[in-house]
């Protein structure tokens, strides 16, 4: 079990912060956002957390970044309302006027060895590795914020703050690995070229929304179910899990051979049920499942393209039909069937008719007080498969790469050196935590137990990592 591990302060040196700018002129103009940009849902910063065992010049670093933002100009400009409306319905775009990205420049007096196996499960003061902008609002923070902190051991952290208006998962990754392409070959030329535009996902007009969209709402949530406000009536522990392939194969045994699965579709179902049936709620309520489907080859989408070129597939179930509230094996393997089968259904109806589900969806964002359905409902997000793990500056790829802090989302990261491999880390009440752990538990037979290599996991079927308050 892990420790509870407080981290030091970080020794900000003088003149540690640095505004990077563009090393070259670059357009200056409003960036228009899609309504899959704009999404209130989206109003914050992605900040990813890696550990490196050997340091990188922050001199290449701040000089590859430079260079780098020549391509990725909007992300040195500054978010801003497109008109001058002061309500909270305003739309964004980006002001493109090259005022730079933030770096600073820290030292900890700490070891990788100190921090990798505790930064699978964050706390409060790992925020500490990320340089807090002093800002009146949301719109005041750069796009792009960034903190390199030395450790004693040479190892080095990195911590980024990406504005997911501007960037998805798959943009974020894009342009974190043009960095580091620069890094190590200052004169080469960016492999993939960005795309800037966002008019390829503008709205109709009129507006044609044509299909339900059971991810989305325009009426307040019932106070009774909802879910948040029990997430924010008690401490969030956060929670880790680590499922090697051999249990992720004995979660999609129980669905075969009628439905065959990815990887994906099996633990996100299997992730929503154990989440669900911890809760302890009415077994009539309907309870949903939000989750990131990747829309660049449906909507063919430009290469390059990095902004928001996702949408929320939603799966939707009685709690009765998806938890299983005996310890019969027959009910569970039907539940996770089930929910699995809804998981494939919500991407099936995302990507049929010929685009027109996501164009209805765009169109229905441009609607503003149409706001994500949070009511009674859990939120995955994918970051693996991006290749976030593999970011080489030079010096080797990370030991580690996972999220500054723990959320309410839940979030399947990669396992660095098991490509096959998913952790899900997610923060639950304090009261739900050990239900949440016994029902993530992969059961097993002995004898498929007594078949398996020697993994480094415990004889439940998975790997649990301590929890620890955030």
């Amino acid at each position: 079990m892990l420790e509870f591990v407080e981290l030091p302060d970080c020794f900000y040196p003088r003149d540690a912060i640095t505004i990077i700018t563009p090393c070259a002129p670059t357009p200056k103009h409003s960036l228009y956002l899609s309504n899959l940009d704009d999404q209130k849902f989206l109003r914050f910063s992605i900040k990813y957390l890696y550990l490196f065992k050997k340091s990188v010049s922050i001199e290449a670093l701040k000089c590859s970044l430079s260079r780098v933002l020549v391509d990725y100009y909007p992300l040195a400009g500054r978010l801003r309302k497109n008109n001058n409306n002061d309500d909270d319905d305003h739309k964004l775009e980006v002001d493109c006027n090259g005022e730079g990205a933030v770096l600073a420049e820290a030292f900890m007096d700490s070891t990788i060895e100190d921090l990798i196996e505790a930064s699978k499960v964050p706390n409060k003061s790992w925020r500490k590795l990320m340089y807090k902008v002093e800002a009146q609002s949301f719109l005041d923070i750069p796009p792009l914020v960034l903190q390199v902190t030395n450790l004693r051991c040479g190892g080095m952290i990195l911590c980024t703050a990406i504005n997911h208006c501007l960037c998805d998962g798959i943009g974020t990754s894009q342009f974190l690995h043009a960095w580091a392409q620069l890094t190590k070959n200052p004169n080469t030329k960016l492999t993939i070229i960005p795309f800037h535009g966002r008019h390829v996902l503008k709205s109709r007009d009129p507006p044609q929304v044509r299909f339900p969209l059971p991810g989305y709402t325009k009426t307040k949530p019932t106070q009774q179910v909802e879910l948040l406000k029990l997430m924010q009536s008690q401490p969030l522990v956060a929670t880790s899990f680590t499922f090697g392939s051999h249990q992720v194969l004995q979660l999609k045994k129980q669905c075969i051979p009628s439905l065959k699965c990815t990887t994906f579709e099996v633990m996100a179902a299997h992730t929503w049920r154990s989440w669900i049936g911890s809760l302890n709620l009415n077994s009539d309520l309907t309870v949903k499942l939000l989750f990131s489907i990747n829309i660049r080859k449906s909507m063919n989408l430009p290469q390059g393209y990095y902004g928001n070129g996702f949408v929320l597939g939603c799966a939707q179930s009685k709690v009765k039909d998806l938890v299983c509230n005996n310890n019969n094996n027959n009910n569970n393997n039907n539940n996770l069937h089930h929910g699995v089968k809804l998981v494939q259904q919500a991407k099936a109806t995302t990507w049929d008719n010929n685009g027109e589900y996501i164009r209805s969806m765009i169109d229905f964002l441009e609607d503003k007080n149409v706001r994500t359905d949070l009511s009674a409902s859990m939120v995955i997000s994918q970051w693996s498969k991006l290749g976030l793990e593999d970011l080489d500056f030079g010096e080797g790829k990370p030991l580690h790469m996972g999220p500054l802090t723990s959320d309410v989302y839940c979030l399947f990261l990669p396992v660095v050196g098991d490509a096959d491999a998913v952790r899900v880390l997610v923060s639950v009440p304090e009261s739900m935590v050990e239900s949440f752990r016994h029902h993530m538990m992969v059961k097993e037979s002995w004898e498929s137990h007594r078949e398996k290599n020697n993994e480094d996991v415990n004889t439940n079927g998975y790997h649990v990592e301590e929890k620890l308050f955030v």
